[in-house]
């Protein structure tokens, strides 16, 4: 008497992937261990060998979920600090709102983390820039820059001159929230209007006479280098 054949005898086997199955609440462990050394001791603290030695795993297993450090620290804010829930884009339809949905979800995204570890996340990224690019594509948008879109719809409502640069925002949103952060001040709604009112929208609507471009804000991820010359050339 014959019997039919099974499927595994009858069909071509998968190739089955190198490597344990990947373990969902094992990789939170470990990105949580990531997050607190970014705490302790800032992006250059965070290694393989560090994370595998509190982990209590070994740096192949390290290497398999994530290619580099920035892999890994990304990762970690992605799962923690800057996990953010509702859409990327910034559109309430007039300038004034974009500027106050950006600087409310700044102060979101700052106090997801202690003001330290937000400082020591933007040093890092001044040292690489490729960071602060990673952070923006992988978790979405901070609130730190400026988007473009938000840019384009303003000049199109007529509500900013065609040559507005987002250097303003950026030098200054990030900075002065990241201050009242690290200082326990108030950023509420209040504050934010304020700030968006007589700081932001003014400085953006300012007409550039400038000869060269404006320089890039220090949450822009690529600041130039510090200069001890004058434009004269005297220290």
């Amino acid at each position: 008497m014959s019997y039919p054949k099974s499927a595994s005898a009858t069909e071509p086997r998968q190739t089955r992937r190198g490597g344990r199955p990947r373990n969902d609440e094992r990789e939170s462990e470990i990105l949580r261990v990531v997050t607190a050394l970014l705490t302790e001791r800032g992006y250059d603290g965070v290694t393989f060998e560090e994370v595998a030695r509190r982990a209590g795993a070994s740096k192949p297993t390290l290497y398999r979920r994530w290619k580099s450090k920035r892999d890994m620290v990304i990762a970690a804010l992605k799962a923690g600090p800057a996990g953010r829930e509702g859409p990327d884009d910034i559109d309430t339809g007039s300038l004034r709102g974009d500027l106050i949905a950006l600087c409310r979800r700044l102060v979101t995204t700052m106090r997801s983390t202690d003001g330290q570890t937000a400082l020591l996340l933007l040093q890092a990224g001044l040292e690489d820039p490729e960071l602060c690019e990673e952070i923006e594509r992988a978790v979405g948008p901070t609130g730190a820059r400026l988007p473009t879109s938000v840019v384009d719809a303003a000049i199109r409502r007529g509500e900013l001159p065609a040559t507005a640069d987002p250097f303003a925002f950026e030098e200054v949103a990030g900075a002065v929230l990241l201050l009242r952060r690290l200082n326990g001040l108030d950023t509420g709604d209040a504050y934010l209007e304020a700030l968006v009112d007589s700081i932001l929208i003014p400085a953006l609507r300012a007409e550039t006479t400038r000869p060269t471009q404006l320089p890039a804000g220090i949450f822009s991820g690529r600041p130039s280098a510090h200069s001890t010359t004058t434009s004269e050339g005297r220290p």
